[in-house]
């Protein structure tokens, strides 16, 4: 129950999206008088595209409506009788929803709390900054819905104004066909004697030239009506095309500049439900709207008065049919997309979905969906409209899906659950331009009726550049390319256009959400890990961040050109770095013992004047993804050590806590944290060992070792993943004979010791 507490608190358009949530689906009395039991049940654990959960989903349905009919007999007295009666229809009304398909209630109910724990989090995490920004998104929504209420009264006034204008017609009519009758009486009138003829004609004359002048009068007054109709329907069409720019240009161009932004690691580009419910307003109010314009059409070819409105009506129905045309074609999205470093003959998903199908009756005749593959250069031939003669670029097995409708959350959408690309057809390549580089990107199609089949749409839409592998061993570079686009590509684009060159700072800030991602970490990328990472990238000296920030970067320093004197891009030491930390550092990298972004040098300048014993982890230069240790140690020859570095393949083997923990003359982690503090929580339990001897080393005990004792007394072996092999491990996964430097003497160590 405490959710639905927190969710009562929330405010402003937080509240309002929660209220979205619910309707005549799945009530929100039934989510306030059963709020402890809906968050008790084990929603999440039901596969709602598995059929053998569909009992489960049974179960929950039947015992929701139990609960409430439980709940609405327990209601007593005056004030409780309204309540069971309401209580008592929502259970009737859940049973004959979902008595049939329970696995939309599931659906339904794990939709409603998502959103609403989300809702609640994004409120709890705002920050005063945050918060500010909130309140300006708020004010945003706040007209939009403003500006609904708006389009409401006025296409009411239309309707209103359409009805007097029908009925204004009707009585005109009726009096048209009395001018006709009396036309025809005054035929009749030579079959009479002449003294009644007269009497009759004259009072006939009088009756009819009354009767004309009303007529002309008001056929002045109905074409007036008729103006004013249209040019009332003309300011609405204004106000609507207003609107759907900013819901579609504005407000759903920027979500998907967030799903764009989160393939980099970014915040997730949030909930599609606010957005649907614009979408559906839109189209409710514009198919209202289009209706009328319809039915005053048909009044006036059902009494023609000339004039101008003929020509204001085509103009305002053309107008209608180009505004419902782009709120169609544009609302076709897709939700989930596919992933970006596509490997061949593998399994991937996608989710495209229709915001406005629900609306617009769409669902009553389910599209299908087709995804295929084209290039860049094929995308660029579609959106000028050219003829590509459905060109593709590889084949897609499992590549159409019939659009489904959920009624309990209104979402009608295609779930590509099995797609796999079978094979993939290359352009030939420019320049220095290597695989790698080469985007493509999944086309989906599909043909929407709308409107009892008045209305046909052919719809397209397409997801963000993939880079197409065939091996592993690409994927490193794919994912830089990818990085890249998503990070740099510009609103509006051709397919798929990136600059060539950025500003540093840019760079950054994507190099950050990347880091944070990928590690999972909130520590990100300091001041003093980006000013390690330009001099690296510039081959400069400067430590200042300042001095890089209006220095630009090309993508052929980015991950083209190997930084000078390595084997190896920018790109790639860095996502080595974040491999090893990914997959085998990251608690370490949160608890602040690995300062990593540190150069020979520099880790020298720090340590130079700590005790003996003193060292930090620091990223190796000459191994990608590898981790050295440096640290104090006086002796004749030098104080400063280094180990030959550890890579992720070394740490499959063996932990850098065990390694560690193997290397007695290691005693405080840079500045001057003791290392078991740091690091025991994370050793193997030791094995092999005599009581006695094993208390010495206890996980957390400080450790005994002389200040000036030579580096290299080793502990015993703790556990590792390979019991049959222990003690060849706990030496050999030690790098021998670097690793082991108890076993050579100082002159030997100084010998063997390599760049790092």
């Amino acid at each position: 129950m405490a959710g639905w507490i927190q969710a009562q608190q929330l405010q402003g358009d937080a509240l309002r999206q929660m209220q979205v949530l619910y309707g005549q689906h799945f009530p929100i009395e039934v989510r306030h008088y059963l709020a402890q039991w809906i968050e008790s049940q084990p929603w999440d654990a039901i596969d709602l595209d598995n059929p053998q959960d569909r009992a489960q989903a049974t179960q929950l349905l039947e015992g929701l409506v139990q609960e409430l009919q439980k709940k609405a007999e327990h209601q007593v007295g005056e004030d409780g009788f309204l309540l069971k009666i309401k209580l008592g229809h929502y259970a009737t009304q859940l049973q004959n929803t979902y008595d049939r398909c329970p696995m939309e209630l599931v659906r339904c109910i794990r939709h409603i709390l998502y959103n609403e724990q989300r809702l609640v989090r994004e409120a709890n995490n705002g920050s005063s900054s945050a918060g500010i920004l909130v309140d300006a998104m708020s004010q945003k929504h706040l007209q939009i819905n403003q500006t609904f209420e708006e389009l409401r009264l006025v296409t009411q006034d239309t309707e209103n104004e359409l009805k007097k204008l029908q009925q204004t017609q009707e009585y005109f009519i009726i009096q048209y066909q009395e001018s006709l009758r009396i036309q025809a009486q005054f035929a009749q009138l030579a079959q009479l004697n002449p003294q009644e003829r007269l009497s009759r004609e004259t009072a006939l004359q009088q009756k009819q030239v009354s009767l004309e002048a009303w007529l002309q009068r008001e056929a002045q007054t109905l074409q007036q009506y008729r103006v004013e109709l249209a040019e009332k329907h003309q300011k609405t069409l204004q106000l609507l095309r207003k609107q759907q720019t900013i819901i579609l240009d504005d407000e759903l161009i920027q979500w998907k500049r967030r799903q764009q932004l989160a393939g980099n690691g970014g915040p997730p580009e949030g909930s599609l439900d606010v957005l649907q419910s614009w979408c559906e307003k839109l189209a409710e109010i514009i198919w209202q709207n289009r209706q009328q314009i319809r039915r005053a059409e048909h009044l006036c070819q059902q009494l023609p008065i000339p004039g101008p409105v003929e020509e204001m009506l085509a103009e305002v129905n053309a107008t209608i049919t180009d505004i419902i045309s782009a709120l169609v074609t544009s609302t076709f999205i897709i939700e989930k997309q596919p992933p970006q470093v596509l490997k061949t003959q593998t399994k991937f998903a996608a989710t495209v979905r229709l915001l406005v199908g629900g609306k617009l009756n769409v669902h009553m005749n389910p599209p299908q969906v087709k995804a295929t593959i084209i290039s860049e250069q094929q995308a660029k031939s579609l959106l000028k409209n050219e003829n590509t003669r459905n060109e593709c670029s590889g084949e897609i097995l499992n590549n159409c899906c019939v659009m489904e409708y959920h009624q309990a959350t209104g979402t009608l959408s295609a779930h590509f659950r099995n797609m796999s690309l079978k094979r993939i057809k290359r352009a030939d390549r420019r320049g220095a331009e290597s695989v790698t580089e080469e985007k493509f990107t999944v086309l989906f199609e599909s043909q929407f009726s709308v409107g009892s089949n008045e209305l046909v749409f052919q719809v397209k839409t397409l997801s963000l550049p993939v880079v197409v592998i065939v091996h592993g061993s690409q994927d490193h570079n794919a994912t830089a390319t990818v990085l890249w686009d998503n990070a740099f590509a510009e609103p509006g684009r051709v397919p798929f256009a990136v600059p060539d060159k950025v500003l540093w700072p840019q760079l950054c800030e994507a190099l950050n959400m990347k880091f944070k991602a990928e590690v999972q970490s909130n520590r990100g990328l300091t001041k003093e890990n980006l000013v390690f990472l330009a001099q690296k990238l510039f081959n400069s000296s400067s430590s200042h961040l300042e001095d890089y920030n209006g220095m630009s970067v090309s993508w052929s320093q980015f991950n083209r050109e190997n930084l000078p004197g390595w084997n190896y891009t920018f790109w790639q030491w860095f996502d080595g770095v974040m491999e090893v930390l990914k997959k085998h550092h990251k608690p370490h990298w949160n608890d602040g013992a690995i300062l990593g972004f540190v150069n020979k040098q520099q880790a020298h300048d720090l340590l130079i004047n700590k005790p003996d014993g003193t060292f930090l982890l620091r990223f190796s230069d000459s191994e990608i993804g590898g981790i050295t240790i440096a640290w104090k140690f006086d002796s004749p020859d030098r104080n400063l050590w280094n180990l030959k570095p550890f890579t992720t393949r070394d740490f499959s083997i063996r932990s850098l806590a065990d390694r560690l923990g193997d290397l007695n003359y290691l005693i405080y982690v840079f500045p001057d944290r003791p290392k078991d503090e740091v690091f025991s929580k994370y050793y193997t339990p030791v094995l092999g060992a005599s009581a006695q001897h094993t208390s010495q080393h206890t996980p957390g005990a400080k450790q005994r070792v002389h200040p000036r004792k030579s580096p290299g007394a080793i502990s015993p072996v703790r556990a590792g993943p390979w019991d049959g092999t222990r003690h060849a491990e706990g030496i050999s996964g030690l790098r021998a004979p670097r690793a082991i430097l108890g076993f050579v003497n100082k002159q030997q160590a100084h010998e063997a010791e390599t760049p790092t």
